[in-house]
């Protein structure tokens, strides 16, 4: 066995699985002294926080970056306008309305795996392969979305899992619930966010020319897609006034989807578990996976990020990942990339938080005893070699 700087070969015993009779362990284990394991704190605190001062100055609004008030109250507006269209159709459940309604969750859900099952775990992390006539269907449900073309959504998205929650991360969730669900899009970005930013790697997006159509006609795209045909689908097909398909369809839609994509960068980020990686936000989420059809399994897909599943194999409330299973059998998708199971036990121990219902368990038993008695160990032989080094000098002292 070999050991690094930091880690020493410690005989510690132990207790076999059973926890029946002794056995003895020869391991390398990482020991770090005080003073090393107070470093790695403070480095970890220093990671998660922001590394720039807020502008004297500002009163109740001191930000790192200024705020973009045409993005600010655009929002406060398209917000209004979204709450008071699907407000219209919950006062009046009349046919016509009920159509109405259902239209707009029926759009919500396309636009939200045009998200989820193209802009994110194919485009952005190459889960999975699509055929072309799959990527065409994909990328029409994408602009549907509304959330910006997906070369530039899945820029940011690589950005933020290679520079999770520190100033180079574009909705960095260590400045704040509202900073990472609506916040960063209402600021300017942060230096760090544009100087690293231009170093993410685009090349596979930029070969694609179906990524590099919607990019270069994202505009008339949105248009047709996300505003002509949600809106006038209700009006031609069962006489919805106008106005109100606008409300509804529109305005609501927009906003329904964008808050639950949203969610996943917030709520994914601070309330849950870390059964896979303790040290990092992103958390496992069951209320952002129901909404967010699967998304919200969010600490295990920062730590596996290439698992088209982005969830351990039979997690509930995942239908994208159903989908895109789906979409293998009829041929339309293939090469599925998963993390193996022994993979993914060595890392739930390495440093999980203890709350996976199996592997967690057997941390806390086995590799936490272990890891402490060895601890303990190695702070008894330094006490020992200290007493013995006082005695040493004591007696050429006295010589």
């Amino acid at each position: 066995m070999t050991t690094t700087m930091s880690e020493e070969l410690i005989f510690c015993p132990g207790l076999d699985a059973s926890f029946t009779k002794p056995s003895v362990i020869y391991e390398t284990v990482s020991v770090k002294k005080p003073e090393m394991q107070k470093e790695k704190k403070d480095y970890q605190k220093k990671k998660m926080k922001t590394t720039t001062t807020t502008q004297p100055g500002m009163g109740i609004f001191e930000f790192q970056t200024k705020i973009v008030w045409f993005n600010a109250i655009g929002f406060l507006l398209m917000h209004l306008a979204g709450f008071y269209g699907i407000s219209l159709s919950l006062w009046d459940m009349t046919k016509g309305r009920f159509l109405t309604f259902g239209w707009m969750f029926f759009l919500v859900f396309l636009g939200g795996e045009g998200i989820t099952v193209g802009a994110h775990r194919l485009w952005s992390h190459r889960s999975f392969k699509a055929t072309k006539p799959l990527q065409i269907i994909l990328i029409i449900m994408q602009t549907l979305a509304g959330q910006n073309c997906c070369y530039i959504w899945a820029r940011d998205h690589r950005q933020h899992h290679k520079y999770s929650d520190t100033d180079a991360d574009p909705h960095n969730a260590s400045r704040g619930f509202f900073f990472s669900h609506i916040g960063w899009l209402m600021m300017k970005k942060h230096p760090e966010v544009i100087r690293k930013g231009k170093g993410v790697d685009m090349s596979d997006l930029e070969a694609n020319p179906i990524i590099m159509f919607q990019k270069k006609y994202y505009k008339s795209l949105y248009f047709i897609i996300a505003m002509i045909i949600p809106v006038f689908v209700p009006v031609y097909f069962w006489n919805e006034p106008f106005w109100k398909s606008v409300f509804v369809n529109y305005f609501g839609r927009y906003i329904l989807l964008l808050n639950i994509t949203w969610s996943v960068n917030s709520v994914a980020h601070m309330f849950g578990t870390k059964p896979y990686d303790k040290n990092i936000l992103p958390v496992e989420s069951t209320f952002v996976s129901f909404i967010g059809l699967g998304e919200g399994w969010h600490n295990y897909h920062h730590v596996f990020p290439w698992d088209y599943k982005a969830s351990e194999f039979g997690m509930p409330l995942n239908f994208t990942a159903h989908l895109i299973e789906f979409l293998a059998k009829v041929g339309l998708a293939y090469d599925l990339k998963e993390v193996t199971e022994n993979v993914m036990e060595n890392r739930i121990k390495r440093s999980g938080d203890g709350s996976h219902p199996v592997y967690g368990l057997l941390k806390d038993i086995s590799t936490d005893f272990r890891e402490n008695e060895c601890e303990k160990n190695y702070e008894s032989e330094n006490l020992g070699n200290e007493i013995d080094a006082e005695k040493d000098s004591s007696v050429k002292k006295q010589s």
